[in-house]
């Protein structure tokens, strides 16, 4: 998927449309949060301070998302935008 450098798009800081520039990233499930309440009950039990603790549960794989990171030329502020599903094919911007 090729994606333009520059885009005339919305920004919401502005709450209008101007030129963006346009940055490519792509997000994964980010671990959770080590000092939850539940990670750390998890982690106790997984020490041996309580009974058997059951495993992680095989899950099916999350498709990485095409995500291009938009910066106002205005304003200057940064924002994402989703621009397909799943990834099939990884964004890249023009020549």
């Amino acid at each position: 998927m090729i994606v333009p450098k520059t885009m005339n798009t919305y920004c919401p800081t502005c709450a209008k449309h101007t030129q963006h520039k346009v940055k490519v990233t792509t997000s994964k499930i980010k671990p959770g949060r080590t000092l939850a309440w539940g990670t750390r009950r998890h982690a106790r039990k997984l020490a041996g301070i309580h009974g058997k603790v059951k495993g992680k549960a095989k899950v099916k794989k999350q498709g990485i998302r095409n995500r291009i990171m938009l910066e106002c030329l205005a304003c200057h502020k940064k924002h994402e935008r989703t621009i397909s599903g799943r990834m099939k094919k990884k964004a890249e911007l023009a020549k």
